[in-house]
């Protein structure tokens, strides 16, 4: 039974629709008019009868998950297949090449690429085959692209009439496939490839052919192949000072193992005066006796003729020295000839060998059995196992600082104050002046931390240069440094507890063995120490000033060290801590936030109370904010963090202002406590008790 024409329902398939449109009949491809109405759709986008939607891009299968569009989806995730196509060659009877490659199906855009591994020595260009792009599919349907439903393994595609064959793909396009529902074929193995076989059979044909005639070969195919790339490299060293304008050269050899030829470019450092060129010496052999004079055309050859039957060129025969009668044989620099410390001649130039890199050095070490290789100009390498021992650990900066003074007869100079920095990890130094009101010098770095090398040593020579280490600075220690005498005249209290910590390696600092050579001083000598505590004591209390000391000590022919003094007053001492003013502590360290911009609030844990601060960058010295937090200590060694903070707010708690000069001393205060305990007087009876066994005994010698 029909329906009723009731106003809901209608035959008119046009109610409803907003689009009536007619499709475009006429187009261009390639630049060629045509008509292409047959596969476009009807009025309004509708398909006529017998049309099939044809997608532009991949579908795939709905599931759980978010409805992100396929570049979004799926964005990094490429299929893999293994393939292989064939190619044809020159080689005669139709020997074909079987070429391997990998082919990439991007999932984001249905785009393909196709790489064929390089192999060394091929001859054939590898790479990229075929950039990463869309791929029609073959005619007549090239006006479709493939998409992933069109692979799998086992089966042949058809890349711009090129076919491939696929064998297998990695795990994770198994994967794919299998949840798309595309069944997978078995997968197939790599054919052999004849031509590397025919190519094969040949050289191994051309091994096993003896000569009839016993003639000398020469073949550098074999080294060309084994060393192919692979490359020496030395750095040199060429001294030119005795030319008008000259001076040292630095400059970096290359051996190329796979000719036996060399090359040499020279460093050019900025603003040195002179030209870059693009090389020192062209690459090409180098000859030992050079400069060798010069040689007519044909003079050397690689083979000697012994005589020569019939006409000469086609037709004539021709017999060969092999004892190379009258031959010029012209010596060349083999690898062998390398070494380090080792002069070749450059064309007349002595070229001193320094160092190489590390694959210069395995080469040796394999082929010639060499396991040394000390740098001509010093070993460059640092003990690590000594570095990681003494490097920064928390906040012991295991740093030794000098105050040292200029040799000098300039009587500007004279005056100037240099703190002398020596990094125990590397055994570097560092030299800085503190700025000085009025001095008319600007103060800052004076030497950039590095090892610096001792006074009197060639500049190049075989052994190992000597540098500076820690041992060779203490108070009263005289240093060329660069050509510059220094004379070291104290130390602050860091330095000089870790030198009395490891008295083992500091000599200068061992208590036992200056005392042993006290112990040493003859009967002449004991009596002028009578007189002298005689002197010093008369009320017989057992205390002498320290000057007093020090100058007995200086006196004696033992030859102490001011620094082996130094370490018996700090021995034998009587400390009297010295203090120094909280609120003018509290008023610098103001002043030195406020110039910084400095601002922080919140609580510190008493524990870790150094790290956080130093964590968050507070601009003050590690001397200076080491004496703040002192003062902040309680008897438990805890840090009131809340009055800390309240003293170091110049914002709401500012202090009064401190003199320019006032400022400039805590700034170059580099004493490890701004409260430095001073040596003033002296305990001669326990030094006499240590040093004679007893006060009775000096007394009766």
């Amino acid at each position: 039974m029909a329906l009723p024409m009731l106003p809901a329902n209608s035959v008119n398939r046009n109610i409803g629709k907003d689009k009536f449109h007619k499709s475009q009949h006429f187009d261009y491809s390639n630049g060629v008019a045509m008509m292409v109405g047959a596969e476009k759709p009807g009025a309004g986008g509708e398909l006529l009868l017998g049309q099939s939607a044809r997608p532009k891009y991949s579908l795939f299968p709905k599931g759980e998950g978010s409805d992100a569009p396929a570049w979004v989806a799926f964005d990094k995730q490429v299929l893999c297949f293994d393939a292989y196509f064939q190619e044809t060659t020159s080689e005669k009877g139709k020997i074909y090449r079987v070429q391997k490659c990998k082919i990439y199906f991007y999932l984001e855009d249905d785009t393909i690429q196709v790489v064929e591994p390089e192999l060394k020595n091929s001859g054939i260009p590898q790479g990229t085959l075929i950039r990463r792009h869309r791929i029609p599919l073959p005619a007549p349907k090239d006006d479709c692209f493939y998409n992933v439903h069109h692979f799998n393994i086992n089966q042949e595609i058809v890349f711009y009439s090129r076919t491939f064959m696929i064998t297998d793909c990695d795990p994770f396009t198994r994967n794919v496939l299998m949840k798309m529902g595309v069944r997978l074929n078995p997968p197939s193995s790599m054919p052999a490839d004849p031509y590397t076989t025919h190519r094969q059979e040949i050289r191994k044909h051309h091994e096993n052919m003896k000569p009839l005639r016993p003639y000398e070969r020469s073949d550098t195919l074999k080294q060309f192949l084994e060393h192919d790339r692979k490359v020496l490299r030395f750095s040199c060293y060429w001294d030119d000072t005795e030319s008008m304008f000259g001076d040292p050269r630095e400059l970096i050899l290359h051996y190329y193992l796979a000719d036996d030829t060399m090359e040499i470019y020279e460093l050019v450092l900025p603003n040195s005066g002179r030209d870059t060129v693009p090389k020192f010496l062209h690459r090409g052999k180098l000859p030992k006796h050079a400069p060798i004079p010069k040689h007519q055309p044909g003079e050397i050859t690689d083979r000697t003729v012994l005589n020569v039957f019939g006409p000469v060129g086609q037709g004539g025969r021709y017999i060969l020295d092999s004892l190379k009668t009258g031959a010029v044989e012209e010596e060349f620099y083999k690898d062998c000839d390398l070494t380090i410390g080792g002069v070749i001649n450059v064309w007349g130039r002595r070229v001193i060998i320094c160092d190489c890199d590390n694959f210069t050095k395995e080469y040796y070490r394999s082929k010639y059995g060499i396991v040394v290789f000390d740098a001509l100009y010093g070993s460059t390498d640092i003990c690590f196992s000594g570095f990681f021992l003494k490097f920064r650990q928390g906040l012991v900066s295991n740093v030794l600082r000098f105050v040292a003074k200029m040799l000098t007869d300039s009587p500007i100079d004279k005056e100037r104050v240099f703190i002398i920095y020596v990094y125990l990890s590397g055994d570097t130094i560092a030299v800085f002046e503190p700025p000085q009101r009025n001095s008319g010098v600007i103060g800052g770095k004076f030497l950039k931390r590095g090892r610096v090398k001792k006074p009197g040593q060639e500049l190049y020579k075989s052994e190992v240069s000597e540098y500076f280490t820690a041992q060779d600075l203490y108070v009263g220690a005289r240093l060329d440094l660069n050509n510059q005498p220094f004379q070291l005249l104290d130390a602050d209290e860091f330095t000089f507890d870790y030198l009395e910590q490891h008295a083992d390696e500091f000599l200068k600092a061992n208590i036992n063995t200056i005392i042993s050579k006290v112990k040493s001083i003859s009967e002449e000598e004991k009596k002028k120490v009578k007189q002298f505590f005689t002197m010093s004591d008369p009320s017989s209390i057992g205390f002498i000033p320290y000057e007093s000391f020090r100058t007995l000590l200086a006196e004696m022919d033992i030859h102490l060290s001011e620094h082996e003094i130094i370490t018996l007053g700090r021995t034998y001492s009587v400390r009297e801590q010295s203090e120094v003013d909280l609120d003018l502590m509290l008023a610098v360290v103001q002043d030195q936030l406020k110039k910084k911009n400095f601002e922080k609030s919140g609580h510190l844990s008493s524990k870790e109370a150094q790290i956080i601060l130093k964590a968050v960058r507070l601009p003050l010295s590690d001397d200076l904010l080491r004496a703040l937090l002192e003062k902040f200590q309680d008897e438990s060694e805890k840090i009131d963090y809340h009055a800390f903070l309240s003293g170091i707010n110049w914002r709401e708690n500012p202090a009064p202002a401190v003199p320019p000069d006032v400022t400039v001393k805590f700034d170059t205060d580099w004493r490890e406590k701004a409260a430095d305990p001073a040596v003033k007087t002296i305990n001669c009876s326990l030094f006499l008790e240590d040093v004679f066994g007893s006060t009775t005994n000096i007394n009766e010698s």
